[in-house]
């Protein structure tokens, strides 16, 4: 049985279950109350045991178990449960790119399942853990900005009300059955989400920042070509920021980059026209292409001097 069916479940019998905590005198029914044993699959039980493993943080045996759970679950109640668990378990153990395929899984699988928001962001957070320093390949910090952005898009208000709505029910259960420990677990979890930073808060903190080394990455490749004398190449990354990342601390540099380009490839019409939008893109910062400035005067003046012909 999934979390969800759980919860619903839970929400369902809470009454009664308040009601049987009352002395027998205030419950109206005059029935004796009926209970029919719950069957236990081997898959369920399976389930259990891989939980269990979990909450000791035995990971690696509870992967084992939910591994080969995935597939005879295929299509069933559990299928999302084992999905999730496996996927956290990943995480946990800080196998992000098995995290991420798991979490990417069964938001394919089960689109509709109560744990896709979650997996949702825990996908995005997979590819940040593997975003590497700037110097190396971005792939994954791209994929850590879309899924972030996805997100967003999906979810883009704050999780704060689902936790008070959990916290409110466990708090109520546990007052009826003290002594479940998956009361107080779950209970608990709410009461940390709350005082949490919101998926939704991180990701807006996020993506920023991942735009930021994406910008640093661009520039750097743009500076080892201008070492190497590979102007064209130098210039059009130093364009990638220009046009890419304008909201970032790289935007400076990368104007003053592509200018110097400019001059050193004899192209003083666009060096003319950069060193002019940078002046009104930034007011007082007029220094930084000064010298280039006086490169490209000399080189219209020189052009005029029919003596420079000669």
């Amino acid at each position: 049985m999934s979390q969800s069916v759980m919860k619903k479940s839970a929400l369902k019998i809470l009454p009664g279950l308040l009601c049987l905590a009352l002395p027998l005198s205030s419950c109206s029914s005059s029935k004796p109350a009926s209970t029919a044993a719950m069957t236990v699959t081997p898959a369920e039980q399976r389930y259990r045991e891989a939980t269990d493993r979990i909450e000791k943080k035995n990971y690696d045996k509870a992967i084992v178990i939910l591994e080969s759970l995935m597939f005879s679950t295929r299509a069933t109640d559990l299928e999302d449960d084992v999905l999730n668990s496996l996927a956290d378990s990943y995480f946990k153990k800080k196998e992000y790119i098995l995290a991420a395929d798991t979490y990417r899984r069964l938001l394919q699988q089960t689109p509709d399942s109560p744990y896709a928001r979650n997996a949702q962001f825990q996908l995005a957070m997979s590819y940040e853990k593997l975003s590497p320093y700037h110097e190396l390949d971005q792939e994954y910090t791209v994929k850590a900005i879309s899924e972030f952005t996805t997100y967003l898009d999906q979810y883009p208000s704050d999780d704060f009300g689902d936790a008070a709505s959990d916290a409110d029910m466990y708090k109520k259960l546990m007052e009826v059955d003290p002594s479940n420990a998956s009361y107080r677990q779950k209970y608990e979890a709410a009461m940390a989400a709350l005082s949490s930073q919101s998926p939704a808060r991180y990701s807006i903190q996020a993506i920023p920042a991942l735009r930021e080394k994406l910008a640093h990455n661009r520039y750097s490749i743009a500076r080892q070509y201008a070492k190497l004398k590979k102007y064209q190449a130098a210039e059009i990354f130093y364009d990638v920021v220009v046009n890419q990342y304008a909201d970032t601390k790289w935007i400076e540099p990368a104007w003053v980059g592509k200018i110097d380009m400019e001059i050193k490839r004899g192209n003083w019409f666009e060096a003319r026209q950069s060193i002019e939008t940078f002046q009104q893109l930034f007011p007082g910062k007029g220094a930084l292409v000064e010298d280039a400035a006086k490169k490209v005067l000399s080189h219209y003046s020189n052009s005029r001097d029919p003596k420079s012909q000669e």
